[in-house]
């Protein structure tokens, strides 16, 4: 039988000891949205301060308390991108099961249109266009910092053409 003792609990996170040994990060279920338009991935650009760069990102969030999948991710979509479109969930995964229980929503928005969507105010970000093969590449080279929802979505949208 595990032990579990919270250590600390803040507004997005909740960190656990298991055991005296294990740390674990408990957080929020989230939803990351792949848009592609004329062979390119609508990416978010924006400072990140856990590695201090600023990072290309898919259109990513929380779903809050009471929301569904495709309520959360049309919610953020408008709120970051101020888009909306048809909605569909293409896979799930765990961000980094070794340490934490982050679920991703990869979902995919087609027949893109304007939405109106109130941006968080702490949120700064810029929208730009990417080739699915030019977010790997500069990945793989080190040029763009991107993250695991980002990548997923790239190879989802090359598997698409």
């Amino acid at each position: 039988m595990s032990n579990r003792k919270t250590i600390y609990e803040g507004r997005v996170v909740r960190l656990e000891i298991e055991n005296g040994k294990w740390e674990i990060v408990r957080h929020k279920a989230a939803v990351a949205i792949l848009a592609i338009q004329d062979g390119k991935m609508l990416m978010v650009k924006q400072y990140r301060p856990a590695i201090e760069a600023f990072t290309l990102e898919i259109p990513a969030g929380l779903i809050e308390d009471g929301e569904d999948v495709l309520t959360a991710a049309a919610r953020e979509f408008a709120e970051e991108c101020s888009l909306g479109g048809d909605l569909k969930v293409l896979s799930r995964f765990y961000s980094s099961p070794g340490f934490t229980d982050e679920l991703l929503h990869l979902v995919h928005a087609t027949n893109l249109n304007e939405a109106f969507g109130t941006p968080d105010e702490d949120e700064d970000i810029t929208l730009e266009w990417i080739a699915p093969k030019d977010l790997i590449a500069g990945a793989l080279e080190g040029s763009v910092r991107t993250s695991s929802p980002g990548i997923a979505a790239a190879y989802y949208a090359l598997s698409m053409v």
